[in-house]
C-alpha cells in the first residue's frame, strides 16, 4: 500500500531530541484504514502501513506498559 502525497506527518508529543523518532499519518485512516509508519531520520526511506485496529493494540500496550522490558 503506498502512502499518499497528502500525508500529514506527526511526531508523539513525547519524542525527545535523540533522534530515535518515529513519525505516523493518521489522516488517511477515512479512506485507506491503515496508519502509515515511518523514521523520522529518514523521511524519503521506506514506511510502513498497519491496520487501525493493530496501532490501536500497539498503542495501548504502550501506554499500560506491556512493551517496555
Amino acid at each position: 500500500m503506498a502512502v499518499s502525497a497528502d500525508a500529514r506527518w506527526r511526531k508523539s508529543t513525547r519524542s525527545g531530541n535523540g533522534g530515535d523518532c518515529v513519525e505516523v499519518a493518521t489522516n488517511l485512516l477515512a479512506r485507506q484504514d491503515a496508519v502509515f509508519v515511518r523514521d523520522s531520520k529518514d523521511p524519503q526511506g521506506g514506511q510502513i502501513a498497519v491496520t487501525a485496529r493493530s496501532w490501536t493494540a500497539f498503542t495501548d500496550a504502550l501506554r499500560e506498559g506491556a512493551l517496555i522490558p
